[in-house]
């Protein structure tokens, strides 16, 4: 497909953001290695933190949970690939990082505590062609999904999971079994975690800011082992020299509609945010944000995002999108190159297959985790804001927060307002993601529909 006139010049004006490397350059290995790592750096945590947070909400055994970890970041591996790599209509075709997704967090533990991990990667499969029809037909659906609607569903993502971080931060759910929750060293060990992320995110090294999570894990994974808070006894001398082989559908697989339907809307909302995403990844790397150019950059990467859903739960794993952080990272280090992203997913991949990686963090106590995650799931909610604060907030649009905000942290704060419903309606409405975002879509098309036929 030939390019306009307009773009080109377009694309030209873009690319004065001082690129070291275009999309199309090839930096040589060691240029291209250093920049995968810092890519690395600021992804890890992102992908094996929701597998940790899911698992520990399942009660899964440490077996397990290391190899949904392992998984999570080769499922990433190959998601990173894909949407770099581009092929035919499937990937953007720019250095877009994917790992799996926080959006999908609440309704995921929702769908296991119903029906466990078969009927949970059933229907991440079974939803993940949601994805893959709005990226043909997203210009049409642009009046329903507005940018109004995505703010609120974003902001109900991070106010969801806000709990989930503060359960781990008192220990987990395990503790609350045996009484240690809410301990001194438990929330000792989350505040340390908690202060040093703030720490080395505020410093004015860039290094030392793009690493701040990890740094901070570490801190507090090294404290919690000296005040004896992991027992390393259960890594059995066989995982070392062990390969993790993927395997398909291990757990098997199992359908609900009700499930099905919960993750559908969460993948209608992360399409809007990998419109986003891929917009600024264009914007960073030069290329313009109009014309047949963008909009196939648009479609292959939204469309990609979820067959790559898709494979993840084929390959045992969570949801996949597009993480916004690396266009950060671009920025930074001024390369857009898309082969980088190939040294990523190769790392991404060899990672996945090592089970003693996933092993290592699955033992790292929940305090430690929920010390980073409180503030994860706080400024994915401050994002949110953010995009509802760039619109205008008129009458009505106050009505269609309050609607949204009212039910869906309403079902959240009190699941048990639903105990009298059938089993498919709870299942369906028990997440404030979904209740809270079905409420904006349609309290937006109401309120915001009336006022345009008044005028």
């Amino acid at each position: 497909m030939k390019q306009t006139t307009k773009e080109v010049t377009s694309e030209l004006e873009l690319g004065k953001a001082d690129l070291i490397y275009g999309i199309e350059d090839r930096p040589p290995i060691k240029e291209a290695l250093f920049a995968a790592i810092q890519h690395l750096l600021a992804i890890f945590v992102a992908i094996i933190t929701p597998p940790l947070i899911i698992a520990g909400a399942l009660k899964l055994d440490l077996e397990t949970t290391g190899f949904l970890v392992s998984m999570a970041l080769f499922a990433s591996g190959i998601s990173t690939f894909i949407q770099c790599r581009r092929f035919g209509p499937v990937g953007a075709g720019l250095l877009c990082i994917q790992g799996t997704s926080f959006s999908f967090i609440g309704p995921i533990i929702s769908t296991g505590l119903v029906g466990g991990l078969p009927l949970i990667f059933g229907a991440c499969i079974a939803a993940a062609p949601v994805e893959m029809i709005v990226s043909r037909i997203f210009k049409y659906m642009r009046s329903v999904i507005t940018p109004l609607v995505s703010g609120i569903v974003v902001a109900l993502i991070g106010l969801s999971l806000i709990k989930v971080g503060i359960v781990a931060c008192g220990g987990g759910y395990s503790a609350m079994d045996n009484g240690t929750f809410g301990d001194f060293k438990n929330l000792g060990v989350a505040a340390l975690v908690l202060v040093s992320v703030i720490f080395f995110n505020r410093c004015k090294n860039k290094y030392l800011r793009m690493s701040s999570i990890v740094l901070g894990l570490c801190i507090g994974y090294g404290v919690a082992f000296a005040c004896g808070m992991v027992d390393m006894s259960e890594i059995s001398s066989q995982t070392y020299g062990n390969f993790n082989i993927p395997v398909p559908f291990k757990y098997g697989i199992d359908f609900s509609i009700s499930s099905v339907i919960a993750l559908g809307l969460v993948y209608l909302i992360t399409a809007i945010e990998a419109t986003g995403d891929i917009t600024a990844n264009s914007m960073i790397s030069g290329k313009s944000i109009e014309g047949d150019g963008y909009l196939k950059r648009v479609s292959g990467g939204v469309f990609a995002d979820g067959f790559n859903s898709l494979l993840a739960g084929v390959f045992n794993s969570f949801p996949n999108s597009i993480f916004a952080q690396n266009n950060g990272i671009i920025q930074l280090t001024g390369v857009a190159s898309r082969y980088v992203g190939y040294y990523i997913a190769a790392m991404l991949v060899l990672l996945g297959l090592f089970p003693i990686v996933g092993i290592v963090f699955s033992l790292m106590p929940e305090p430690v985790l929920g010390g980073a995650t409180l503030l994860m799931f706080g400024t994915v909610a401050a994002a949110g804001v953010r995009i509802i604060a760039a619109q205008e907030i008129d009458r009505n649009a106050t009505l269609v927060l309050a609607v949204s905000f009212a039910l869906g942290l309403g079902v959240e704060l009190m699941p048990d307002i639903l105990s009298k419903f059938p089993e498919t309606i709870k299942s369906i409405f028990s997440s404030g993601i979904t209740t809270g975002g079905l409420a904006a879509i349609f309290s937006n098309l109401l309120i915001q529909g009336t006022k345009k036929k008044m005028e």
